[in-house]
């Protein structure tokens, strides 16, 4: 039976801008990235999915990458689309990227014309619509000129593919250059996806921040807590089953005592807000007026619950962010 999403579900979230456009995002976008592949049960998926819109999360976060295997991210969500959702595609943004390598090919990687174009055409078959609401080139591709991969993202909304853009990954120079390039083309850059958390101060340090507000463009951050280590999960070591003991991007060797020191003082700041760890470092992320939307993930509809009552908790006083600086060293837990 179709879903009904809740009556009350824009009630929930206060939206915010993306940078100078007129697009509002809910402060937490949900990311299809891991746990949405065929290793998962599809209905628990389908549970999450619809949970989030109930939750008043419209931006959902795709990539042709995404599984595993690669697109079975969209698939599963173009079948909750297509299932409960279509009534209700207008109020969706949906997005996908293009980039990454997916296959042996030379067309199934980089931001060539030909790469980033025909995966958003098979991109829109997996998710079972005409168009995205924000496309993206998913990573910075030195060996393109920044000239054909500009044209070919402004090609996507110019062919009703895409009504926005968005770069991921991109360091801030080609950021910069590209925004210039898209804004001449009379496609403005909407979007950037960094890694930011606090224990990847990246766009805090390489001026990525700054860039965002002068060129107008927001920012949708990717991993707000460094794959889980900004939760309680690894404070006391790895407990059985859990990411560190199979992932590619966290390491067992990066849970050591430094970071057990720094993540159990950081623990320790949230107890006294009354907040987790998890909500603490959302609510980090989310003070910087830059920042538009934090992408999360979920493998329950209560952790998901959890982590958007992150929203919930007053400011952090100057004394606090002070405390949290000292603990949130960029750094720590990256991969070695």
């Amino acid at each position: 039976m179709s879903h009904v999403p809740a009556a009350d579900r824009y009630d929930k979230l206060e939206y915010r801008r993306a940078g100078d456009s007129g697009l509002d995002l809910p402060p937490f976008s949900f990311g299809l990235w891991q746990k949405f592949g065929t290793d998962y049960p599809y209905d628990t998926q389908r549970e999450i999915i619809l949970h989030a819109f109930d939750l008043g999360i419209t931006h959902f976060d795709n990539a042709d990458r995404y599984g595993p295997p690669h697109r079975a991210a969209q698939r599963v969500f173009g079948r909750v689309l297509a299932q409960d959702l279509a009534a209700h595609r207008d109020e969706l943004i949906l997005s996908t990227k293009a980039g990454n390598p997916i296959g042996p090919s030379p067309y199934h990687k980089g931001s060539s014309r030909k790469s980033l174009l025909t995966s958003l055409d098979n991109s829109l078959r997996d998710l079972g619509t005409d168009h995205v609401d924000i496309f993206y080139s998913h990573r910075y591709d030195p060996t393109t000129p920044l000239e054909e991969t500009a044209g070919a993202l402004a090609s996507a909304v110019q062919q009703g593919k895409a009504l926005y853009i968005g770069i991921s990954n991109y360091p801030p120079e080609p950021a910069a250059e590209i925004a210039g390039l898209l804004r001449r083309a009379g496609v403005a850059l909407l979007v950037h996806q960094p890694r930011y958390s606090l224990f990847d101060r990246r766009p805090e340090h390489d001026g990525l921040l700054d860039l965002a507000a002068r060129h107008g463009f927001g920012l949708v951050v990717y991993s707000p807590l460094a794959q889980g280590l900004l939760t309680d999960k690894y404070l006391n070591g790895i407990p059985t089953g859990a990411r560190a003991q199979n992932s590619t991007f966290l390491k067992p060797d990066v849970i050591d005592d430094t970071y057990r020191r720094r993540a159990t003082a950081l623990d320790k700041i949230a107890a006294e807000r009354g907040q987790s760890l998890a909500q603490l470092a959302l609510q980090w992320v989310l003070r910087q007026p830059q920042v538009t939307s934090a992408l999360i993930g979920a493998s329950s509809t209560w952790q998901l619950d959890h982590n958007v009552k992150a929203l919930d908790f007053p400011p952090f006083t100057a004394d606090e962010l002070a405390r949290i600086d000292e603990h949130g060293v960029h750094g720590t837990g990256l991969r070695r």
